[in-house]
């Protein structure tokens, strides 16, 4: 071979893959790639390891709360303020939302029974459908809506005045004298307002069924009387409104004790409450079904 043939512009000056710059660049790339890695599964790790340690302080707080039961009843006078505020302020809009729900449930269900010449059966289909299902649920939506907020903002708001550490300054628990009695507030306030509710209901059905369409009175009320049943329908709804209670009063409690110190966090806060309250209610209500209906 020549001495220029080295020289020829046409001849393509390749690499050996084998040569050492070739194997300081494939360890280069996957040095790269492996950092990539490792970053990845560090974010992901302090995710979990953060979500866990909501999940841990949560239910550490909710234990607590249970545990302050019997200084609550010494004390019972905290308790009542916050059922008046709770209960007391949220009835108007229980009592509203009630009756025209149970007006609803009278038309729809004399138009959908009188295809099956049943009627008669109006009485129970709307107390059966209060008392079981709308009158739980729909209370506790509206509870979240109304109660759980006011909860979330004033913890929110109290925790970004400092008012809490202050409390803890001076060795009060803020647990005990601003959470618990708020707590149990919204516990006993939500199976009289699911009570309420339902009640009401009743009343705007029988007010469509009786007084607008004509069903007859007698029928309306024994076939209630006849076919609801004081534990299975009556006490399984009261069930139902006592665990939406603790739920929604203790995830606003929980939103608010933990809400940013900022006017942005407390919003973000009571935002949060909404959401996650009725997305647990409604959860929570597919499994109780299930769970007393499958005994």
């Amino acid at each position: 071979m020549s001495p220029n043939a080295d020289k020829n512009p046409n001849t393509k000056n390749t690499k050996n893959p084998n040569s050492p710059q070739g194997v300081r660049f494939d360890k280069t790339l996957g040095l790269q790639d492996l950092q990539d890695l490792l970053g990845l599964l560090a974010r992901l790790g302090a995710g979990v390891r953060g979500r866990l340690a909501r999940i841990g302080s949560a239910t550490g707080l909710f234990f607590r709360l249970l545990g302050t039961l019997p200084a609550c009843l010494k004390r019972f006078g905290l308790v009542r303020d916050q059922l008046f505020f709770l209960g007391n302020l949220s009835l108007s809009i229980i009592a509203v939302s009630g009756l025209f729900v149970g007006f609803v449930l009278g038309l729809q269900g004399y138009y959908t029974l009188q295809r099956y010449g049943s009627s008669s059966a109006l009485g129970l289909l709307v107390a059966l459908s209060l008392v079981r299902e709308l009158g739980p649920v729909i209370t506790a939506l509206l509870f979240a809506g109304r109660a759980g907020t006011a909860l979330t903002a004033e913890i929110g708001l109290m925790k970004a005045g400092e008012q809490l550490s202050a409390m803890e300054m001076m060795a009060v628990d803020p647990v005990q004298r601003i959470l618990a009695p708020r707590f149990w507030g919204g516990v006993i306030a939500m199976p009289l307002l699911s009570a309420v509710f339902s009640a009401v209901g009743v009343l705007g059905g029988a007010a469509v069924g009786v007084g607008l369409i004509g069903v007859d009175s007698g029928s309306f009320w024994s076939q209630m009387q006849s076919g609801v049943d004081a534990w299975q329908d009556v006490g399984n709804g009261l069930l139902k409104s006592l665990v939406f209670g603790v739920t929604v009063t203790f995830t606003a409690l929980l939103q608010g004790y933990e809400a940013q110190p900022t006017p942005e966090g407390v919003s973000r806060a009571t935002t949060n409450t909404v959401v996650a309250a009725s997305l647990a209610v409604l959860g929570l209500d597919f499994i109780l079904t299930t769970v007393m209906f499958s005994i």
